[in-house]
């Protein structure tokens, strides 16, 4: 009976109330299909405006309402091959049908390439004359203004060109260490305590590091950085290329540094960046307790950082069957109201999720928001991560359906920078619910961790990644190469201040830069912690003022990018110009920090 309760089903064997409501974007592959051979069509009427949308506003009108549409249609056509695909990456056809969906919106991105520097090219007071003899055109001041607001970073139209035919060398550092991480490097088996090998590599790594066999753990861990080691010049090559390309294309866009050409996409100041780092530099004592608490409650006489990733509390042995999962996060989100909670029972009960795991299923979780209603992938196993991770996807979900439902289509999608706020946002209600509901010290302990942990990975974690990044964009911008004894150096600095003096750090931990993807993806990672703090002041605000700041936080969820990502936090009450969301968030880390030490005795 065991074996057979594991055995993942096929995808046949799933129950259509688990399975999301695919036919609700097409009815079948040939309405697909269909719809298809028109967006083609689409291509050629975009292009016949070629040269004329500086003729007037009615003509400008023409072409961006007929470019906004395909793009509405095109969305539609995405989202299904896609989602199709992900229910059985193993399937052929939505593999080819995701191939030809491809190519045609590459099609339709060039045949539109001409818009942007015809737009940039019409003068002011033309654009305004324009606005004021076709009133409908006030439908894309904002597209229109957002565009033009980087006027000075866009080039002629010949260096335009020539920029983008580099932009597919640009990528060749990412490409390249993508390769060479994921493929090409290997690693011998890790050891545990038994004398038992376990196959390590990049994929496998931190599931070895939670392990409770601390022999596991440190053999892992000193395999796979000796492995990165023997190749540490050719990885540092690969790094230095990436930040000589980003100084490259924000010297040639006339930005000050890569930094500000990174923001500049999103409309993000620079100063939000900086005011980070020296938030968490001033909060530092708090990590420093953390860490002092993990060795503690791991009873070792040193910590190292083979110690970081096992879990300090055992798991509370409960499984959570998928509809009480439910229930609890609709309770647990009450303090958002009644109509927030309608849609999200509309969700439950219309199939916008996709529950199960079944053969060939891509794995993890994701909220696409496709405008007939978001489509939320889930493989739901029962336990307290996949219960947060239901509220987490359904966040996205309700971002993306109240901001297609309020905005045009144009001023719909949200940016990366608030992409996170709605997804934790409902992590931290459902925290502050279930610790509510419990006076079991135990069970407290396992979720204050569950918390902690989130604290330490996502804003103290994420903040020194961005640090090191910005550190070594700064390197680059002053002719410094980027030799492997220079990043070792300045990441094994960054190590020792972020985990203060209870922490082992080692030659091998001054190697992790040379594993993480994410120093290839242009500033990004900081938004993870910018996004988690605005998230928890969110939180704490809905909490402590109820009906107020939860209209203040609807509109935020419906605004779409109708404004800066900046002034839509401002509206729902959360000022990221300001240090005071990333204060707030780590005086609840140590509000936190003291009870767990109180539970355990610390």
């Amino acid at each position: 009976m065991m074996e057979q309760a594991k055995k993942i089903p096929q995808r046949s064997e799933i129950a259509p109330e688990d399975k999301w409501a695919i036919e609700d974007l097409y009815p079948t592959d040939e309405a697909w299909e269909e719809d298809l051979a028109a967006l083609e069509g689409e291509r050629e009427k975009l292009s016949a405006f070629a040269g004329r949308l500086g003729e007037s506003g009615k003509s400008l009108y023409d072409y961006l309402y007929q470019a906004e549409m395909a793009n509405v249609r095109a969305d539609r056509l995405g989202n299904y091959c896609m989602r199709r695909g992900d229910e059985d990456t193993r399937n052929p056809v939505y593999q080819a049908m995701t191939g030809k969906f491809i190519s045609a919106a590459v099609a339709l991105s060039a045949a539109c390439s001409f818009d942007t520097p015809e737009i940039m090219a019409i003068p002011d007071e033309t654009l305004e004359g324009f606005y004021r003899d076709c009133p409908e055109l006030e439908r894309y001041r904002r597209y229109l203004g957002d565009l033009r607001r980087r006027k000075a970073h866009t080039l002629s139209a010949a260096e335009e060109k020539l920029l983008a035919a580099a932009g597919e060398m640009a990528q060749a550092p990412d490409t390249v260490f993508s390769a060479f991480s994921d493929a090409d490097m290997t690693f011998p088996d890790a050891v545990d305590a038994q004398g038992e090998a376990h196959p390590l590599s990049q994929g496998t790594f931190v599931m070895l590091e939670e392990s409770g066999d601390r022999q596991l753990r440190k053999d892992a861990y000193e395999k796979l950085y000796d492995g990165l080691g023997s190749f540490r010049n050719t990885i540092a090559a690969i790094l230095n290329a990436q930040n000589k390309q980003l100084k490259f294309f924000a010297d040639a866009r006339k930005y000050d540094s890569a930094l500000e050409a990174s923001l500049d996409a999103t409309n993000v100041p620079v100063p939000v960046y900086h005011n980070l780092i020296d938030a968490v530099h001033r909060n530092m004592d708090k990590m420093y307790r953390y860490v002092r608490l993990r060795k503690k409650l791991l009873g070792v006489e040193e910590l190292h950082f083979y110690d970081v990733y096992t879990p300090l509390m055992a798991d509370v042995d409960r499984k959570i069957p998928y509809e009480e999962a439910k229930q609890t996060v609709y309770e647990a989100l009450a303090p958002l109201g009644e109509e927030y909670r309608a849609i999200l029972k509309e969700g439950f009960d219309s199939r916008w999720i996709d529950v199960y795991q079944n053969q060939g299923k891509r794995s993890g979780a994701y909220s696409a928001g496709a405008a007939v209603h978001p489509y939320v992938l889930l493989n739901y196993t029962g336990t307290l991560d996949s219960q947060f991770t239901l509220a987490h996807e359904m966040g996205h979900a309700l971002h993306s359906y109240l901001s297609n439902k309020t905005q045009n289509p144009v001023d719909a999608g949200y940016v990366i920078f608030v992409a996170e706020v709605a997804s934790t946002c409902n992590e931290a209600l459902l925290m502050e619910y279930l610790l509510k509901k419990t006076q079991d010290k135990k069970e407290r302990a396992y979720l204050i961790n569950h918390f902690l942990e989130q604290f330490k990975s996502t804003l103290y974690r994420q903040t020194m990644f961005a640090e090191f990044e910005r550190n070594i964009g700064q390197m680059t911008a002053q002719g410094q190469t980027l030799t492997a004894e220079v990043l070792c150096a300045e990441y094994k600095r960054l190590n020792e201040e972020y985990f203060g003096p209870d922490m082992v750090v080692d030659d091998r931990i001054a190697l992790e830069w040379a594993r993480i993807p994410h120093f290839y993806y242009n500033y990004y990672v900081f938004q993870y912690a910018t996004g988690y703090c605005a998230a928890i002041a969110l939180s704490r605000r809905i909490l402590r003022e109820g009906e107020a700041a939860v209209k203040d936080y609807l509109n935020f969820l419906s605004g779409g990018c109708s404004r800066s990502p900046i002034e839509l936090l401002k509206g729902a009450g959360v000022d990221m110009t300001s240090p005071e969301p990333v204060d707030q968030a780590l005086a609840l880390f140590g509000e936190l920090l003291d009870e767990m030490e109180q539970l355990c005795g610390a």
